[in-house]
């Protein structure tokens, strides 16, 4: 074991999750961050569980399984925010009758009667999956990382050099962070943008599946519903726009009228790590280990403890 604490980079759901693993495991842990958890994009996610359409593909097979395992028993923590929660999945167009192998974790997994599908929408399916309040899911993973002795401080981490000279072995969890501080250009935005409304008594999701930048989405958390969204690729903008929210509220009400007249409570922008393929992997510099972990696009929450257990298995290997 190295005298120093693991150094993770980023208090998002990937770095909070390695965080929580290693600290677990027993190992001395410290999180710098630039933002709060709370101010990262992971706050803003909506957020489900799911099939994660990324590569490699069959390491993303392995970290969603493993992510559906921990969130199941999540689920029986009052205290998480994670709940099972019963929806659709759908879309405009046939899906076919190929499915990805992940959604054989989902025990109610059905196709949607013609009744079931909202005008316009062709092919779905019915499922129950684990639906993560995420504002309330950090302040659990915080909580879960100090009780086990984690170090988190609010200290951002300008350049890789800085990193390695505080520890040996590094975690590198910064998201969309990651193009600047490793000089990785493939890492680009997907920005994504969310219309929080109090809930009006809807208890089931609801998930429009598409490759468009416009779809919808919306996901009940207890007295507030999370509504979706957009994903506008190479778009680093931060502030929500108000055509992005009309169009919103406009698509979730054709499939949920409730949602017609429903309080909003706020409009949230994040920023999401778009990457070709999810980066977990190690890399040698001046020294050190640094054990990569981002590029994970609108899939983070899903994939995060897989990514999180794999991460953390490089860090015991190599120190």
């Amino acid at each position: 074991m190295t005298a120093d604490p693991v150094l993770v980079i980023g208090a998002g759901v990937q770095g909070l999750t390695t965080g929580v693993v290693l600290a677990e495991a027993g190992r001395r842990v410290r999180i710098r961050t630039a933002d709060r958890p709370q101010d990262t994009t992971s706050a803003v996610a909506g957020a489900m569980w799911g099939p994660a359409m990324l590569r490699p593909a069959d390491r993303v097979l392995y970290w969603v399984t493993r992510s559906h395992a921990e969130f199941t028993a999540l689920a029986r923590d009052e205290d998480s925010g994670v709940h099972l929660t019963a929806g659709r999945m759908a879309a405009r167009f046939d899906l076919g009758d190929s499915v990805p192998p992940e959604v054989q974790l989902i025990p109610d997994l059905r196709r949607c009667t013609p009744e079931e599908l909202p005008d316009g929408f062709v092919s779905g399916y019915r499922a129950t999956v684990p639906l993560i309040d995420m504002p309330r899911y950090l302040d659990y993973l915080v909580a879960r990382f100090r009780d086990a002795g984690g170090d988190l401080r609010l200290s951002p981490v300008p350049t890789l050099a800085e990193a390695v000279a505080e520890s040996a072995t590094v975690v590198n969890c910064t998201g969309i962070g990651a193009r600047e501080l490793v000089g990785d250009p493939s890492v680009h935005p997907v920005r994504g943008q969310h219309v929080v409304v109090r809930n009006p008594g809807i208890d089931e999701y609801f998930i429009e599946l598409s490759d468009s930048g416009e779809f919808t989405s919306y996901m009940p958390h207890g007295d507030r519903v999370v509504l979706g969204g957009v994903a506008a690729e190479q778009d680093w903008n931060r502030t929500p726009r108000r055509k992005d929210s009309e169009g919103i509220r406009r698509r979730c009400a054709e499939v949920e009228p409730r949602l017609a007249d429903a309080e909003v409570l706020a409009e949230l922008v994040g920023l999401r790590p778009g990457r070709e393929s999810v980066r977990v992997e190690v890399e040698h510099y001046e020294g050190a280990r640094i054990i990569h972990n981002y590029g994970h696009g609108g899939c983070g929450v899903a994939l995060s403890w897989g990514c999180a257990f794999e991460a953390a298995d490089l860090a015991e290997e190599l120190g």
